[in-house]
């Protein structure tokens, strides 16, 4: 079969960087699905493990979370999934990536793709409505009120993938106000389109907020450079605030939190799926409940451009576009 995937880290601009290879078809066994990959997307997690995780010494990395396609067989234990069904799902970090025709998934984090949309349109969804899903309703728990506090989200980066989920789930399931962050004109406007009541400039965070007059946020949910707005989020947070991040920032002052008892809450979202969580079939729950709602006109696809077919060409592509920092959205593959 064919797939796209890479020998030794390297910068995106280097010609073996991700490069086209051939793999025998895997097999699957336990409760695995083997589908048929019909469109990807593409992830700020794929730059990271790309220019940071050397493959085993002689072997190819195969890279990619999200997916859409259809399921050509199951395993022996599977009972969620049959040959024929049309899926959608983010992967697992410690398995083969999805960025091949075939593909090797636990079932218990996939879910039915939505009727209403092609496979290019659901492979946008998965990993970051998990990662949305996942930090805003288990990890800071927006539902469950902070006394004294606004009723307020504040999403900073709220124009990328997850950022773009975020925003429509605490707009579709809560009656939060929600308050955003993006600097472009374009990406304010996405925002705005998604549903955010209010969009600020994360660059003059802490003044534009305190500007809004509706009081300290009772939740952050931080995406992108949290260490560069970290000081200015305990600004504005309210006391005995949740702040959720799910980036990776190399030094955080967490002691800026101890005055208002802000608690802090990390997301991966393959931390179910790598660690084989009692509750781990929760992703599968959670993906057929985003289906209902892209399927009943509440939410929608994040889905911002397609570049082409699946190759080495085309994800080299996408990979550099999302490493300058500029996208809106998500960028997907679609076909071989």
């Amino acid at each position: 079969m064919r797939a796209v995937a890479y020998r030794e880290p390297l910068p995106i601009e280097a010609e073996s960087s991700l490069i086209d290879i051939d793999l025998p078809k895997p097999r699957p066994v336990g409760r695995d699905l083997l589908v048929e990959v019909r469109a990807v997307s593409v992830n700020p997690v794929d730059m990271k493990v790309r220019s940071k995780v050397p493959p085993e010494p002689g072997a190819a990395r195969v890279l990619g979370f999200d997916a859409a396609g259809i399921v050509r067989e199951a395993g022996p234990d599977a009972s969620l999934f049959k040959p024929g069904d049309e899926v959608f799902y983010a992967g697992a970090i410690n398995r083969p990536g999805t960025n091949a025709e075939f593909h090797i998934v636990d079932e218990r984090i996939v879910g039915s793709k939505p009727k209403s949309l092609d496979f290019a349109q659901a492979a946008a969804l998965p990993l970051t409505s998990l990662t949305a899903w996942e930090s805003l309703f288990d990890r800071i728990d927006i539902r469950r009120p902070v006394p004294g506090a606004a009723n307020a989200i504040l999403i900073v980066g709220g124009a990328g993938g997850v950022g773009s989920m975020a925003i429509q789930l605490a707009r579709q399931l809560t009656d939060l106000t929600i308050i955003a962050t993006a600097s472009r004109p374009e990406t304010q406007a996405w925002c705005r389109e998604l549903g955010a009541h209010h969009v600020i400039d994360h660059r003059v965070l802490g003044p534009q907020v305190l500007d809004l007059g509706i009081g300290a946020p009772a939740f952050v949910f931080s995406i992108t450079h949290s260490d560069t707005h970290f000081a200015a989020v305990a600004e504005v947070i309210a006391a005995q605030g949740r702040f959720g991040l799910i980036d990776d920032p190399a030094t955080l002052d967490v002691t800026l939190l101890k005055r208002k008892s802000v608690s802090l809450h990390w997301e991966s979202m393959f931390t179910r799926s790598v660690f084989q969580t009692a509750d781990m079939e929760r992703q599968h729950e959670i993906l057929n409940e985003i289906a209902r709602l892209v399927d009943a006109g509440r939410i929608r696809t994040t889905l911002a451009e397609t570049y082409g077919t699946i190759n080495a060409a085309n994800l080299k592509r996408a990979h550099a576009f999302i490493e300058s920092g500029k996208a809106r959205g998500k960028i997907v593959l679609e076909g071989f």
